[in-house]
């Protein structure tokens, strides 16, 4: 009988575990997870719903959801994409649904019918589990892997599946670079933009669904929604933008400008030229209380504010300078951002192992023949949505189903 130690107890790691554990009879699967807590994004995702994938079926669509892993996961999701993820968890009494943007949920909307589901597979084909073991050293010799470990000393394995996540610190890698793994640096991605003791931070809970930032100097743009809180901006938007700008902003040591549109596509120029049908318009009205714009009365009220216009001062009255100055801040408001903030618990990193050392469609190092990955210890990572399960449901997958086949 051969063995499999699968590193990491997340949706990575257990996936791949209890796939292979099923797939094949004979493969004798063992988890170490290092902490006392399995499967603990899972838990909290969504605001503990489990964001378990995104409602995205074609893959040369899917994959422009990954600011890094486009070109590999092509290849990955050829073999098991979101359609995929949706049969295997229906197949086993866990029905999903999607939301208007996409995002798709346990339909009990709660994230621990996916733990409950993943952990009744692991006990069903004896999947072992042990908890607070930390691996120290793997080496191999001939066909066989050693693995050091804190808790059970030193044990062999046939296959390997790396899947411990996303790990913050280059030297938190070195067990894996000394295999031989070239590792890309990892930075923080999904975050939300400082602004300390801005005067717009007294707008905190305030959100417009329809936003685009840009962020100066690059040409990093996003649009959605937008969420001010009492440090800065987060919302979809504002991950997005970080997911994608992970590498520059961490190396402008996350301070940067910003230009907010509050009015999403409505340009400077389209606004310049309704402006003077909405002066006729609403001429005799003042402009606190009656405004064109879908936007919450109390940011309304804070541009207007910026602008120096009174909220008493009638839309025929306006001056030209103070007309110019609103224009700008609805569709050009500059902010300086200084710092970021990790996005509740649901931190991602941008970085890991080089894509180049692993074969997608099986997520075998090509360097050390039995040694694989899953999850978010590759260089993989994708926007807020669902893509980052999907993602380890797919290598996972696909790790296990090759390790599987190797076995026989």
């Amino acid at each position: 009988m051969k063995n499999l130690i699968v590193i990491g107890g997340g949706a990575a790691g257990f996936f791949c575990a209890v796939n292979a554990a099923r797939l094949n009879p004979n493969l004798k699967v063992t988890i170490l997870e290092k902490s006392n807590k399995l499967l603990s994004k899972v838990k909290i995702s969504g605001g503990g719903r489990c964001n378990t994938t995104h409602q995205l079926f074609e893959i040369p669509a899917l994959v422009k959801k990954y600011p890094r892993g486009e070109q590999f996961l092509k290849k990955a999701f050829h073999q098991f994409n979101t359609l995929h993820t949706i049969n295997w968890f229906a197949d086993r009494g866990v029905e999903l649904h999607a939301e208007s943007d996409g995002r798709m949920f346990p339909v009990s909307n709660n994230s621990e019918t996916i733990i409950a589901c993943l952990l009744k597979e692991a006990t069903q084909f004896k999947v072992k589990i042990e908890m607070q073991t930390e691996v120290k050293k793997i080496t191999k010799q001939d066909t066989k892997f050693q693995i050091e470990t804190n808790k059970l000393g030193l044990i062999e394995a046939d296959f390997i599946c790396i899947a411990s996540g996303g790990l913050p610190k280059m030297e938190m890698f070195n067990w894996i670079s000394q295999l031989g793994h070239a590792i890309q640096s990892p930075v923080p991605s999904l975050f939300t933009f400082n602004m300390p003791k801005h005067p717009i931070t007294t707008l905190m809970g305030v959100s417009v669904n329809n936003a685009v930032i840009k962020i100066s100097g690059t040409k990093l743009k996003e649009q959605g929604a937008l969420l001010i809180t009492h440090w800065g901006l987060s919302g979809p938007v504002v991950l997005k933008l970080s997911a994608w700008g992970a590498r520059q902003l961490a190396d402008m040591n996350y301070q940067f400008s910003i230009q907010v549109n509050w009015l999403g596509e409505i340009t400077d120029a389209i606004l310049r030229t309704d402006w003077s049908f909405y002066r006729e318009q609403f001429s005799a009205n003042k402009m606190g209380s009656k405004y064109p714009f879908a936007l919450p009365s109390r940011l309304w009220l804070f541009l207007l504010e910026e602008a120096a216009i009174s909220a008493d001062t009638r839309w025929g009255e306006l001056k030209s300078s103070n007309q110019n100055k609103l224009i700008q801040l609805l569709t050009s408001h500059l902010f300086n951002i200084n710092g970021k903030t990790t996005f509740k618990e649901e931190f991602v990193t941008s970085g890991g192992v080089q894509l180049s050392t692993i074969h997608p469609q099986t997520m075998e190092s090509k360097l050390v023949p039995g040694l694989y990955f899953a999850g978010e210890v590759m260089d993989v990572d994708g926007i807020t949505g669902g893509f980052n399960f999907q993602h380890a449901w797919t290598s996972g997958f696909n790790a296990a189903s090759a390790i599987a086949q190797s076995a026989l």
